[in-house]
């Protein structure tokens, strides 16, 4: 706030000196530093050009804008989702590790009964098929 106010007092302050050389150079009909002032009005008239044309300069910057941003995130979901991959297969890899059952492969049952079952279950699913 105090810099604001800072800057509307300077701005002030030379508006109204700018008013005094005008009503100094009026009264006294001359006119101070005639070079001077063509060169600055001059290149006030370039700094306006500029300003006109980076207009439509600016008014591209939001769209860019956007599709950087879309492209980021884009990007930044692939990566995020490429990190959940490997961290998946590292879990598993872990858990296949940290497990007493390591490489565990099915193998054929020695029990009777449990065959007899097996066999039961396997035959009833395929007559109701």
């Amino acid at each position: 706030m105090i810099i604001a106010s800072a800057i509307f007092v300077v701005a002030l302050l030379g508006i109204v000196a700018l008013f005094a050389v005008k009503f100094w150079e009026v009264s006294r009909e001359e006119v101070i530093a005639p070079k001077l002032r063509g060169r600055a009005d001059d290149r006030a008239l370039k700094i306006k050009e500029r300003l006109l044309n980076s207009r439509h300069e600016i008014s591209k910057l939001p769209p860019f804008l956007m599709y950087l941003g879309r492209m980021t995130l884009h990007e930044s979901a692939l990566m995020l989702a490429a990190l959940g991959r490997i961290l998946e297969r590292e879990a598993h890899r872990l858990a296949d590790l940290a497990s007493h059952k390591h490489k565990f492969e099915r193998k054929e049952t020695k029990s009777e009964f449990l065959k007899q079952v097996s066999d039961h279950k396997n035959g009833s699913l395929d007559s109701r098929g």
